[in-house]
């Protein structure tokens, strides 16, 4: 087999599916033949990448038999590519929003309805991120024959490492003693649920509770979420809670990993958006192969990233009081807390690891008919 993925979105360029993408080729590499065209610059350089990757993908075509594409945004490329060679498997990888991109009334959200979901329902298989997506692409029109559930994965040296609470009062810049460390990883758009959490939770929390936000804040709003930075910066000063809430963005990856490895209990407070999802919740098993226990919405892709009781808690979204009382008591338990993070680690080892989830895709790609 010999594989071409094409991916609008790699590293360096911070976030969840550019870590996606770039963590599978790397455990493809190691189990087949793949060739990896990428773009590493981000969303600014898309209108120059996609007719690069069109042309660099049609001299590629004859070398490959699987075109594999990392998100639905590249599926027109996709499209062009089955038509030159249609003898070929062609697969897209879909996250949430490339199915809920379509219901943005926006010229963007207009363009992806006409040419992008239909695109899609050309491919041979679309592996989906979460069952949440495969829901939604349904209702888009897709048959459900075509989709299937994989989950993302993740790489243990990559997240694991030794760091104290020392080491996260030097990244704060504070002393932390007798202080408990919520954290929540991602970007900072709407659904995430940031700005929501620092106005509906915080204030219930006391003093001796910090929180902790890192992620990555959106450049361009055209297309795509909304940067949402500013209103979690405005929900801290209206509320005066700078000495308990900590708004940290563009981390460097160490920086990120004495978050992930030092904090106490790691909250997902995702909330329902029009037009916007979680495909799957990669912060809840980046905490959880730390050790952390993570209290997170029981909405959407975090559904399929917690087992619920075993790798973390499920709350109903949007539910301050449920979400307080759910973090008090996990804090207030110091045991519980160890045995959850502890549980977590071995359900994410036995069922996330990049191993296990590229042999699924090969499997999954094998068993494809033309």
């Amino acid at each position: 087999m010999n594989i071409l993925f094409l991916s609008k979105s790699h590293p360096p360029t911070i976030g969840g599916i550019e870590k996606q993408n770039y963590e599978l080729a790397q455990a493809l590499a190691k189990i087949t033949n793949i060739t990896v065209i990428a773009n590493t610059r981000g969303k600014k350089f898309l209108p120059f990448f996609l007719p690069y990757v069109l042309f660099k993908g049609l001299s590629q075509l004859k070398n490959h038999n699987v075109i594999l594409i990392g998100d639905g945004v590249l599926a027109p490329i996709a499209f062009i590519l089955s038509i030159f060679a249609p003898h070929k498997t062609y697969i897209s990888i879909i996250h949430g929003l490339d199915i809920t991109f379509a219901q943005k009334k926006s010229l963007f959200g207009k363009i992806y309805r006409l040419f992008n979901i239909p695109s899609l329902k050309t491919m041979d298989k679309l592996i989906a991120v979460g069952n949440e997506t495969i829901t939604r692409a349904i209702e888009a029109g897709i048959p459900k024959s075509r989709c299937v559930f994989i989950p993302n994965g993740i790489d243990k040296k990559n997240v694991v490492a030794k760091r104290t609470r020392k080491d996260l009062e030097k990244l704060l810049g504070r002393k932390l003693e007798g202080k408990y460390i919520l954290l929540r990883v991602g970007r900072y758009v709407e659904h995430k649920g940031v700005e929501w959490f620092i106005r509906n939770v915080m204030p219930l929390m006391g003093d001796d509770v910090i929180f902790v936000s890192a992620g990555g804040v959106v450049t361009s709003q055209k297309a795509g979420d909304a940067n949402f930075f500013p209103r979690c910066k405005q929900a801290v000063e209206e509320l005066r809670l700078h000495t308990r809430v900590h708004l940290l963005i563009n981390l460097p990856w160490e920086d990120m990993k004495t978050l992930l490895n030092t904090a106490d209990v790691v909250v997902s407070p995702n909330i329902r958006i029009a037009g916007s999802m979680e495909g799957f919740g990669i912060n809840a098993i980046e905490a959880g192969i730390c050790k952390k226990p993570v209290i997170a919405s029981n909405l959407d892709g975090l559904k399929d990233a917690i087992r619920d009781g075993v790798s973390g808690i499920l709350v109903e979204p949007q539910n301050a009081q449920a979400f307080t009382k759910t973090i008090l008591e996990l804090l207030d338990d110091k045991e519980r807390r160890i045995s959850l993070g502890e549980s977590a680690s071995s359900y994410i080892l036995k069922n996330f690891t990049w191993e296990i989830i590229a042999k699924r895709y090969l499997k999954e790609i094998e068993n494809i008919k033309k």
